[in-house]
């Protein structure tokens, strides 16, 4: 079952051949976690679907509040009778004929959803090793920083982990600089310092990650900071970890002959439980 243009159904029995988003990839999405039939940053998301949509220079509908958000989301996990914790996804699309030239800026959206095993966030202590990938690189500009379904280098870069038995891969934006992991912002400690690339850089504006550095700032004897990070920098940090709202936060263990611990991980993702 779906929510597909605020009607719940079983597909959408749209065509692909005529949607905008299969062909030009012209769509943004949100990823959401519901936690007991409440969105967890319901307010943020909502805005940067927003922000996102006018970027993109989609029509947004008047009725598109927030509270129509909410019930959009809210409806399908209810009649999906998933009452605990449930993965989201709201993809908004431009419904209009043409080539690269749209003929109007109408959207329609479907929402998706899947069961949760766990309502709260846990920090796995398993062996976790990446790399950088350097097929491509990521676009130092707006564009970059919203998720839209044009996610190639996410896709060849998940492949390029797969085959060479990483867990995860690193991106870097067109002047060599660390951007972000293939599904979620990245972090460093060094010393009592916290490091994330700044959203200047071409890094997603990740839910998560705007949740963290507020309550890295609020934890005694640290600070986060949003400063470039070069490659080098990588094995020189005392921690390194990844962050998305549906996992929460992931250490990394291993980039190339460096190993890193996951204390500060760990109490990080006990100040993250807390606030949810």
């Amino acid at each position: 079952m779906i929510n597909y243009k605020g009607t719940l159904q079983d597909t959408s029995a749209t065509t692909i051949e005529n949607n905008r988003g299969f062909l030009f990839g012209d769509a943004v999405f949100e990823t959401l976690k519901v936690v007991d039939n409440k969105i967890l940053f319901a307010e943020d998301h909502y805005f940067r679907l927003m922000a996102s949509m006018r970027i993109c220079r989609m029509e947004i509908p008047m009725n598109f509040t927030l509270e129509y958000f909410e019930e959009q989301v809210l409806s399908l996990t209810s009649a999906l009778q998933i009452s605990d914790a449930a993965r989201v996804r709201m993809t908004v699309y431009r419904n209009a004929s043409g080539f690269y030239l749209p003929e109007s800026n109408a959207v329609d959206f479907v929402v998706v959803a899947q069961a949760l095993i766990s309502k709260e966030y846990t920090v796995s202590t398993d062996s976790y090793e990446v790399e950088l990938y350097k097929d491509f690189y990521v676009a130092k500009n707006l564009l970059s920083t919203l998720k839209t379904t044009n996610k190639m280098i996410n896709v060849t870069g998940s492949i390029f982990a797969k085959e060479n038995d990483y867990d995860n891969c690193i991106l870097l934006n067109n002047e060599k600089n660390v951007v972000e992991a293939l599904n979620g912002n990245i972090f460093m400690k060094m010393g009592n310092s916290i490091i994330t690339p700044p959203i200047a850089d071409g890094c997603l504006n990740g839910m998560m990650r705007k949740q963290l550095i507020v309550l890295i700032n609020k934890m005694e004897g640290f600070e986060c900071v949003e400063k470039s990070i070069s490659p080098f920098d990588l094995q020189k940090s005392d921690e390194l970890f990844i962050t998305n709202v549906i996992s929460g936060i992931q250490p990394i263990t291993k980039y190339r002959k460096k190993e890193f611990t996951i204390d500060f991980s760990v109490q990080l993702n006990e100040k993250l439980n807390e606030l949810i």
